[in-house]
């Protein structure tokens, strides 16, 4: 028997299969350094694809490479940074400004 392969999205395909198709709308998206941001593959554009370990991640904009962005997480007690295109991008509203909007909405 022949070994099969094992490329670099060996047995992570299935997970990162979406119905939704990439529209110019989503290569177009700006950050701000700072800001929170979601990591969400999208398996249609393999250009500055981070890592299927950090699917569902959360971490903050650190500088502007090019197209693509540096994000940093924390993995474990550990600060990794992340090259990721905006395609593989979500902004997060964080708590506090949730919270505040919540407020001027009751009165």
């Amino acid at each position: 028997m022949v070994k099969r392969p094992r490329g670099y999205l060996s047995k992570a395909t299935r997970s990162l299969k979406t119905k939704r198709k990439l529209t110019p709308k989503d290569f177009a998206r700006q950050y701000e350094v700072g800001e929170k941001v979601l990591i969400k593959i999208q398996p249609y554009y393999k250009g500055a694809m981070p890592h299927p370990r950090y699917r569902g991640r959360v971490g903050r904009i650190v500088e502007k490479r090019g197209s693509a962005y540096v994000v940093e997480i924390k993995d474990g007690g550990k600060a990794k940074k992340i090259i990721s295109h905006p395609v593989h991008l979500r902004r997060v509203e964080s708590a506090s400004s949730e919270k505040a909007q919540a407020k001027k909405g009751k009165k």
